[in-house]
């Protein structure tokens, strides 16, 4: 009898920070030596499955795909086989995802330069360069620390600065932002952590 290769277990397209990954577990019972093939088909091409090079006989259990697929608005699909010394296993397909669709979010990082009566705000992403076409924004929001009453400044396209003037504020304030993308509707991160700067602060 021909001895098979425990497929991998819970394949799962996962759209996680701005990325389109395939994950998955090994096969109860892997041989130490096992790699992982990665194949992605697409509705553009439905009778074909495509190879995809940075993902054949990896070590790893995971395969990001974002920067592979042939464009950002068609389902995709993606299976992954085990393979050891000449044996492996059969394949196991995910799910499907849509980039654009099922894109989740990470916070912006956002980097904050104070100067007499100005803040200048710029939010940063971990894109990959494939998707950095894409109209991303970001939300941003300005409260003094304690205070619910929050400045809201909306919609700011990824790589526009906020400046906002500050001749009137004094005391402790916070910032924190989040992404935005619209794709049938509107897509928001998490917000991020607040980020606290002294301001006018006569010392």
């Amino acid at each position: 009898g021909h001895v098979q290769l425990p497929s991998p277990q819970n394949v799962t397209l996962l759209s996680k920070d701005f990325d389109m990954i395939l994950t998955w577990t090994p096969g109860e019972g892997s041989p130490p030596d096992v790699t992982y093939t990665v194949r992605y088909k697409s509705q553009e091409r439905m009778d074909k499955w495509i190879k995809v090079p940075h993902c054949k006989n990896i070590h790893r259990t995971s395969c990001n795909l974002t920067c592979v697929l042939p464009n950002v608005f068609v389902k995709v699909w993606a299976r992954v086989k085990a393979v050891s010394g000449g044996f492996q296993s059969p394949w196991v397909e995910s799910q499907f995802k849509e980039y654009h669709l099922d894109v989740e979010l990470a916070p912006p990082v956002l980097n904050v330069n104070v100067t007499e009566n100005l803040i200048h705000v710029k939010a940063s992403f971990p894109l990959a360069t494939c998707v950095e076409s894409l109209s991303w924004m970001y939300d941003l929001n300005l409260w003094e620390a304690g205070s619910e009453d929050k400045k809201q400044y909306e919609r700011n396209f990824r790589k526009n600065t906020v400046t906002i003037n500050t001749t009137a504020f004094r005391g402790n304030y916070c910032l924190s932002a989040r992404s935005s993308f619209q794709s049938i509707y509107f897509k928001y991160s998490k917000f991020s952590q607040p980020l606290c700067v002294l301001l006018n602060h006569k010392g």
